[in-house]
């Protein structure tokens, strides 16, 4: 009998990864001290290899224009264990800081999901990180691990890799369904054409439970537009 070549077609999976912006406050994060006690400097991490859980050195790219007034905040920051200047010249220095045990960062949760750390700078009193995740449950993974660290966390928008290229503005699965019902049955003209109590009953929930999932909603969804057009 004659040999027969059979070729196996393989059906390729979809990687669902997201990228998310998140903005993250709290007393304990690195060189928030430093932050917050110098007015106008702005501060990035950058982009570098070695981001293995337990690595608590990382190169900072600083924006301040008086040199010795920036390295007495550092020396003061009770989150800084050392630094180490690689360059410094009109206003921009390049330093490696290392971080004291008590230091909060957000890194160990990213790596713990695969995840990559796309960008880290300050905004305010916080830091703003854009991530790489591969997919919206790594995402819950790493909102618990701040929240049990303390962090104040805002979502600030959420991009898929599907198709559709979707943008979610920091909106859950469950409060962009509630908004859209809402909007979609007028809950929101002036008069209204539908009750809370309609939309709730559309939603299978209580009425609590669908005011605060609206008003969850319309916070991530106004503090992502509101912060995007204010960087723009």
């Amino acid at each position: 009998m004659p040999f027969r070549r059979y070729s196996l077609a393989v059906t390729p999976v979809p990687i669902m990864s997201i990228t998310t912006k998140l903005r993250i406050e709290n007393d304990r994060l690195a060189l928030t001290p430093t932050l917050r006690r110098l007015n106008g400097v702005d501060m990035r991490v950058i982009s570098h290899g070695n981001t293995a859980p337990g690595v608590d050195t990382f190169p900072y790219l600083i924006e301040y224009d008086d040199r010795a007034e920036l390295e007495a905040a550092l020396t003061d920051d009770t989150t800084v264990a050392s630094y180490d200047i690689v360059d410094y010249s009109e206003g921009t220095g390049i330093y490696y800081i290392s971080h004291t045990p008590e230091t909060e960062l957000i890194s160990p949760a990213v790596m713990d999901v695969n995840g990559y750390l796309i960008d880290t700078e300050t905004n305010d009193s916080g830091w703003i990180v854009r991530l790489l995740l591969p997919n919206r449950e790594a995402l819950d993974t790493v909102w618990t691990y701040a929240n049990e660290h303390g962090m104040d966390v805002d979502i600030i928008e959420i991009y898929g890799s599907d198709a559709s290229g979707e943008q979610t503005y920091g909106l859950t699965d469950a409060q962009l369904t509630a908004l859209r019902v809402a909007y979609d049955r007028g809950y929101f003209n002036e008069p209204r054409d539908a009750s809370l109590t309609e939309i709730a009953d559309e939603l299978g929930l209580s009425s609590t439970a669908t005011s605060g999932r609206l008003r969850r909603g319309m916070r991530n969804l106004l503090s992502a537009t509101l912060s995007e057009s204010s960087d723009t």
